[in-house]
Parts: C-alpha cells; structure tokens; sequence
C-alpha cells in the first residue's frame, strides 16, 4: 500500500468494510470481466482490481468457478502438532456445475521412506465423501461413505483434501480484506487478496450442499475465524487458496494447525465422475487406526 491520498482513500475504505457490516446490495457490485475480449491491459486491469471492493470481489469467487464448469485441481494439507508436521498432496478434476469431483490423495510416507499406504481415491459430492483403498479392514474393492455433514470440520481437514467448492465457498464469509497486488502463478498474471473469513457466515450463504458441512465446520473447529490467502485471474476464477484452519487435537495434542492449499488450473477439462453404486459401499465395521 502507498502513502499519499490513495493510500488514506484505502485505509478509509477498509474502517468501512470493518465496520459496516452490510453487504452491499448486487447492484453495487462491480462486474468481473469475462475472457479477453474488452478487458483493458494489465495495468488498467490492477487499477481496477484496487478500486474494486475485495469483500465482495471474494463473495462471488465460488459463483464464478461454477459459471467456469469445471478445472484440474492440484491439493497439499500440511498438518502440525506437538513438533510433528505431516503434508498430504492430492491431484485430479472438479465438476463445480454438479458439484462432483475425484481424486488421488498421497499420504505421507514412514520414516524408512516407503509409504505407508496406497494412494487413496476421493469422490466429492454434495454432502458426502466416498474413498477407495482406505486401509482399517476395509476391503479393496469397496468404498467408504461419509456423511460430510457429521464431521466436526464439515470435510475441510478430514479427507486430506479440502473441497475445492468448498474452499470457495469458505470466502463467501469473507469479513475484511484488502488487496495485495498482482502478480504471476504459473505463468498466468493473478490477483492476490488477503483477509478473514467466518465459517458461520460462509454457511449462511453456501450452496445447499456445503451449507451443512461449512455449519459443522464453524462449530467444530477451535475458531471459526479463517485467515486466507488468494489469488484470481482476470476473469476472477480462483487459482489458488490457501486457508489456515485450527482444530481442538485433544489434552496431549493441544491445538491442531493446519494449512490447506488449492490450485486450479486448466479450465473446462472433461471431469467425468461416477459415484458407486449402492451394492460397492462397505457397510461393515472399520478399525481405529
């Protein structure tokens, strides 16, 4: 942020989001420019990123990566407690249309350096998880069904993966933010944003199929107060999100703090995903691991 009159016209703007507390109504909103054709260049583009409001730019990022139909997504979960850290990497498609996605969730490996698991395949679909080759006496050609809504951090933590609909929707609770600059991810010139954002309020506003795990979430973590970080492209679909998330892990553990990283890439490619059948779920008893 600069000194002089813009940067006290910033400052002034930011006292306001802090504590207005409304949203401001649709018609307010400045439009994200879709594709190329009439979008101004980059320094016209920064100009208006700076101008625009960031709260309201971040509640309608998961509208925009629905109206995108579908991307390739890439996850990383880094979890710490008691001096340990651990990352789980996850990659494969989303469909946020139908809000259906897959992947192939990594765990991490032992300390001999072989791993511990197979990688375990994710089905996301509203309000459920499905997994494949989860280990604890499951058999391997089944399935496990879980029911995102009972899990204390609706799904945000719990799969290794967070959602990438979800992480979206998380930025609908958007509190305050400010925009941090733009810069280049992957090649692509992206608009960072920084800020905090309340599980309760991304609930309130969540599609009918994140509604009930973001509520979940909002009550089952140690704050319900998420500080992110983000970044957009030009046409405002989501590039990359890192959201940091606390959970209670117990008297021995104390709290648990986990990063959770999403990017997208490769906007419109086929996500075909199929859920099981009924007749492939594992109904039977899984072990504690």
């Amino acid at each position: 942020m600069t000194d002089g009159p813009a940067g006290g016209r910033q400052a002034m703007a930011e006292r306001q989001r802090r504590t207005g507390g409304a949203v401001v109504v649709a018609g307010l909103m400045v439009s994200v420019c879709v594709g190329t054709a009439g979008c101004s260049g980059g320094d016209a583009a920064a100009g208006d990123a700076r101008s625009a409001d960031p709260v309201e730019t971040l509640h309608r990022a998961a509208d925009t990566l629905v109206a995108a139909g579908s991307s390739q997504a890439r996850t990383s979960m880094e979890m710490a407690t008691g001096g340990t850290r651990v990352t789980i990497r996850g990659e494969g498609v989303y469909d946020y249309r139908r809000q259906l996605g897959r992947l192939k969730v990594l765990l991490p490996q032992d300390p001999a350096g072989t791993r511990e698991h197979r990688p375990i395949t994710e089905l996301l679909a509203p309000g459920a998880l499905f997994m494949k080759n989860r280990g604890a006496g499951v058999p391997a050609d089944k399935w496990v069904r879980v029911d995102t809504a009972t899990l204390l951090d609706g799904n945000l933590v719990t799969g290794g993966a967070t959602d990438p609909l979800a992480a979206a929707e998380v930025l609908r609770g958007t509190r305050t933010a400010t925009y941090v600059g733009e810069t280049r991810l992957a090649g692509t010139a992206v608009r960072h944003y920084r800020g905090t954002a309340d599980l309760a309020k991304a609930a309130a506003g969540a599609s009918e199929g994140n509604r009930g795990p973001l509520a979940s979430a909002a009550k089952g973590f140690a704050s319900a107060e998420v500080p992110f970080d983000v970044y957009l492209d030009e046409q405002g679909r989501i590039r990359k999100v890192r959201h940091r998330f606390s959970f209670l892990g117990g008297a021995r553990n104390g709290n648990v703090a986990v990063a959770s990283t999403t990017l997208l890439y490769d906007f419109g490619a086929p996500a075909e995903v199929r859920l099981p059948a009924a007749g492939d779920i594992y109904t039977g008893r899984i072990a504690q691991e």
